[in-house]
């Protein structure tokens, strides 16, 4: 897409699961090895529809999808069993550390909107609490201002107003890496760079302003930001 397609903004809002933090591969580990006890695969076109939502909406999509014979609060709470094993191993995706310190050192304003609620967000993070402390601020999913998960805006709206001052939506680029946090981040008003799993159905990734392999290969300057 050439770079006349963009439009310059003023802040950068990022999602996390499978963006900034490698947990999305950790997520498809806690749930492949609940589905198989029940002779069921947990494949990619199931995933895709359950990205970016709050837990339970998750655990819901992820049930009905393939006839768990247990109900959705069940099936989150084997989730957070193996979760709670496995989110403290998270790693920074590639090219990540490096985005995020370079525009801090410029002071360009930044934060995070994810649908992980407080303590989900406490386990994956905990390797990695200075380089969060870079945000200006962090929206999870449980706040009582997101009134509605992804697909829908509310938790980019939320997260636009708690800059100071408080940008236009048009003025802020969200990055994501699920279909769900694309059409949110639409929806808001804001351009959205997606940097998707290999896996995912590329159909799934056409909505979005810009599409990557990597956060490595983002060009800044695309949309007025400081170059490296």
């Amino acid at each position: 897409m050439a770079s006349s397609s963009f439009h310059a903004v003023t802040h950068v809002v990022f999602d996390m699961d499978g963006l900034l933090l490698d947990t999305e591969r950790l997520y498809t580990i806690a749930f492949q090895e609940i589905c198989q006890r029940f002779g069921k695969t947990y494949t990619w076109a199931v995933k895709s529809l359950a990205m970016g939502t709050k837990a339970l909406e998750g655990a819901e999509i992820i049930r009905e999808a393939l006839d768990l014979p247990i109900t959705k609060e069940e099936l989150l709470h084997e989730s957070r069993i193996q979760q709670e094993k496995l989110f403290p191993t998270a790693a920074l995706m590639p090219g990540v550390d490096r985005l995020i310190r370079h525009l801090h050192r410029h002071q360009i304003p930044i934060a995070v909107a994810t649908s992980s609620s407080r303590a989900s967000f406490e386990l994956k993070t905990a390797r990695h609490e200075d380089f969060f402390r870079l945000f200006h601020h962090i929206v999870l999913g449980d706040d009582p201002e997101v009134k509605a998960g992804k697909p829908q805006p509310d938790i980019f709206l939320v997260c636009a107003r708690r800059f100071h001052p408080a940008p236009r939506p048009e003025k802020c680029l969200v990055f994501e890496d699920a279909p769900n946090g694309v059409q949110a981040a639409l929806t808001a008003g804001m351009q959205v760079v997606m940097v998707p799993d290999e896996n995912l159905d590329k159909e799934l990734t056409k909505g979005a302003t810009l599409r990557l392999q990597s956060m490595a290969d983002f060009k800044p300057e695309l949309f007025g930001l400081p170059r490296f």
